[in-house]
């Protein structure tokens, strides 16, 4: 691969393991770091050793950076993404791709209006465990899939994070800040949605933040924190979900799938790798399955954390390779999330809009 310059936008909590990840690539060269926060842009550059810093219009305006990289909070998704393309960058960026479905769809047209490839997370789907599952699917271990299910409990943040502050507002919540990672992979395994029906509420409408290093105390929630949805898929699969961040402890699985002859049991999705559990009908025990693909971080480690896979992916494709984290994917992700929402406030099932392709499995070119 070709050497690729990196421009990072957005300097908060996630950039460290976007740093950590992307060192696995020495192609791909992180030579900038851009935020509104000059001061932390530069904090960033000299704690990682990257060679230029400044806020976002520096980063826009170098000639050198043919790739961004979106760390931005959700809200400014959506402007800063179309920025980015109209400056000539390719981008890849954090999740949700924005907000609103309207505006996502006006990221698309400017993505192709410019000829620029946009990516987005979540990309956890491309990972060893997503993937293990997936050639377990395609191989008909199970038979045919017929139901899912996918379970997000808190993520505690108020207890972690300095500011998660934006947890809690628009293009937050369980719905929006959890759920990419968990629907991608069933996408991944089950192709694109059809209709999604679901009820949602707000569980404590002010928050304590505990983090030692907190920058607020309290927070004001403005988005639903409990949702339980149906997601009906094409193929004719039913996935049940609860999306919650009320649920602060339970023994429930992260997702399961339901085939005609077994049952696959995945790990955390917001994890790439981890066992992937299948119990067909005549087995006696569970069977961890081998890995269909390299691992990207050791399990249990703090590697598990770091990110980058969608990059590389995103670079591969500018490349001339196949593109898995594309925005298309990430669009339709996006409007079945929304969905549970709309059906919520409307009481009525949602007939999704949009659909995309599964993506190629990296499995058959690993194995080739």
């Amino acid at each position: 691969m070709a050497e690729h310059r990196i421009g990072i936008l957005g300097s908060g909590n996630i950039f460290g393991r976007y740093v950590t990840g992307l060192s696995r690539y020495p192609s791909l060269k992180i030579a900038r770091v851009g935020d509104i926060d000059t001061a932390r842009a530069k904090e960033a550059a000299t704690e990682f050793d990257i060679p230029a810093w400044g806020d976002d219009e520096d980063l826009y305006a170098d000639d050198s950076i043919d790739i961004v990289v979106n760390l931005t909070p959700p809200v400014h998704h959506a402007a800063t993404i179309t920025t980015a393309l109209r400056a000539g960058k390719h981008v890849y960026v954090e999740k949700p791709l924005a907000t609103r479905v309207d505006d996502a769809r006006a990221v698309l047209e400017v993505a192709a209006e410019t000829g620029k490839i946009l990516g987005s997370a979540p990309d956890t789907f491309l990972g060893s465990a997503s993937q293990t599952a997936r050639k377990a699917l395609d191989d008909g271990l199970i038979g045919e899939p017929i139901g899912a299910s996918f379970f997000i409990g808190h993520s505690k943040a108020e207890k972690w994070h300095p500011d998660p502050r934006f947890l809690f507002q628009a293009g937050g919540g369980p719905v929006l800040d959890m759920g990419p990672y968990s629907l991608a992979i069933l996408v991944n395994l089950l192709g694109p949605v059809a209709s999604v029906t679901a009820s949602s509420r707000i569980g404590a409408a002010v928050r304590t933040v505990t983090s030692p290093n907190r920058a607020v105390d309290t927070i004001d929630v403005d988005v639903p924190t409990h949702a339980a949805a149906i997601f009906t898929f094409a193929s004719g699969a039913i996935a049940s979900a609860q999306l919650s961040f009320d649920v602060w402890d339970s023994d429930l699985p992260h997702i399961e799938v339901y085939g005609t002859k077994g049952t696959l049991s995945l790990a955390n999705p917001n994890h790439f790798d981890g066992d992937v559990r299948v119990k067909r009908h005549t087995d006696d025990e569970w069977i961890v399955l081998p890995p269909a693909t390299e691992l990207f971080g050791a399990v249990g480690t703090r590697e598990q954390t770091r990110r980058g896979l969608g990059v590389h992916d995103l670079a591969t494709a500018i490349e001339g390779g196949p593109h898995r984290a594309n925005a298309t994917f990430a669009f339709h992700v996006l409007e079945s999330l929304t969905a549970v929402q709309t059906s919520s406030d409307n009481s009525t099932p949602v007939h999704l809009t949009t659909t995309c392709d599964r993506p190629a499995p990296l499995w058959s070119s690993a194995t080739a």
